[in-house]
């Protein structure tokens, strides 16, 4: 169930979530778990747990790999709030990715949407691939495109919305129901590392898997490196959790703590990076210095229709075209004072990066053509910073590469 909002900047948009804030508070930090009534969490730091009897009689944790107290709070408050039964915590975004590719065989299809995290694509191509996984990308923003690429081998279909980095929409409901059509035992996973579960649940809309890199908004404060699985199906999560243990691909229960913590804040980090984003993607749609501007949350994006339809608001995640050539791109990057030249994004503080030459640049030249990845490509991640800060330090950077030269 959903409940209104009040925020203008949602007008237009699904409902939010119901008792989101609340959950994100409460569900994994109950006192009553605990015999000191402690309101916050402790952090297990035993990598053991005595055991009550022979043959594994525990008291629920029998060494810090296979589980961990404050990992299963994390991951109790993870559930709730993307409407799921199960989580997992993995120890990175990539992580999750590779335990989740471990569900499938060698032979087995994975058929993944083209444009995607460009660690994604790596892994897909020159890791998943070499063990014997079939591997094939389409633009699954055409349904007739996606129904080609399914093939009797087709074990699990990739899906990443908004896609990074130039942020095109996929219909996840179609998409799923297209796929379980064909056959309903192929995966649907969509990695939500952009909407976060404060603006897109894929679970209510027939994903099977719902993950994240939560070194992103999840956690939010850019500095925890964690990765995210939510699911619904038991059968999914009981592998899952042995190949969490398996591979161990587990996080520290200290990250566990930090991520935890960072979730109490979702619902209103992401409500001003909306508020931030929409103000920052007004300002250089309307710049001259601009080619052009893609932004979720702007009426002039050509999904922005499905946008509202799938998700309750939009992230702090914008890209844009700057006008010139590489060196106009660096110049404007190397001129940013109060927004920082990195990688990553999703965490308080303002970010802008390259994704021809970060993010994506073990992605093949002739796939970053097709997918608009040029030298002129500037991804922004709008932070929590006043946004006339952001803006001020944009126009004084745009000015700056305006003449490359005297950089």
């Amino acid at each position: 169930m959903a409940s209104h909002r009040q925020n203008d900047s949602s007008a237009g948009y699904q409902p939010g979530f119901k008792s989101f804030g609340t959950n994100a508070i409460h569900v994994g930090s109950e006192p009553e778990q605990w015999k000191s009534r402690a309101v916050v969490p402790p952090i297990s730091l035993s990598t053991t747990f005595k055991q009550l009897s022979v043959g594994r009689q525990h008291a629920g944790f029998n060494y810090s790999r296979c589980g961990n107290p404050t990992r299963t709070c994390l991951e109790r408050a993870v559930a709730a709030l993307d409407g799921a039964k199960y989580c997992l915590a993995l120890a990175s975004g990539m992580a999750a990715t590779l335990t989740v590719a471990h569900l499938c065989k060698p032979g087995d299809g994975i058929v993944s949407m083209n444009d995607i995290y460009g660690g994604t694509t790596e892994y897909f191509i020159k890791i998943a691939a070499e063990y014997s996984l079939d591997v094939s990308f389409a633009d699954f923003t055409k349904q007739e495109k996606l129904k080609a690429a399914l093939k009797p081998n087709t074990k699990m279909v990739w899906i990443e919305t908004p896609t990074n980095p130039t942020l095109k929409i996929v219909d996840i409901q179609v998409c799923a129901d297209i796929v379980h059509e064909y056959n309903k035992d192929i995966t649907v996973v969509v990695d939500n590392t952009f909407m976060s579960a404060y603006f897109q649940r894929p679970l209510a809309l027939g994903a099977d898997i719902c993950m994240y890199s939560a070194s992103k908004y999840m956690n939010g404060h850019s500095d925890v490196v964690m990765g995210l699985i939510s699911l619904n199906r038991v059968d999914l999560y009981e592998r899952l959790k042995f190949l969490q243990s398996a591979l161990g691909n587990v996080p520290s229960p200290f990250d566990c703590y930090m991520c935890h913590r960072g979730l109490k804040t979702l619902h209103l980090r992401m409500k001003q990076h909306f508020k931030n984003a929409l103000a920052v993607a007004q300002f250089l749609e309307a710049d001259p210095r601009v080619d052009k501007v893609i932004y979720t949350g702007l009426p002039s994006h050509p999904q922005y229709e499905l946008i509202q339809r799938q998700c309750t608001g939009c992230p702090g995640m914008i890209a844009f075209y700057i006008k010139g050539k590489l060196e106009h791109a660096s110049a404007f990057l190397s001129s940013l004072k109060l927004c920082s030249f990195a990688d990553s994004l999703g965490g308080i503080e303002s970010l802008a990066e390259h994704p021809a030459s970060m993010s994506h640049a073990s992605v093949p030249e002739n796939l970053k053509k097709e997918l608009g990845i040029s030298d002129t490509l500037i991804r922004l991640s709008v932070g929590l910073e006043d946004e006339e800060n952001i803006i001020a330090d944009l126009d004084q950077a745009l000015r700056a590469a305006e003449s490359p030269i005297e950089i």
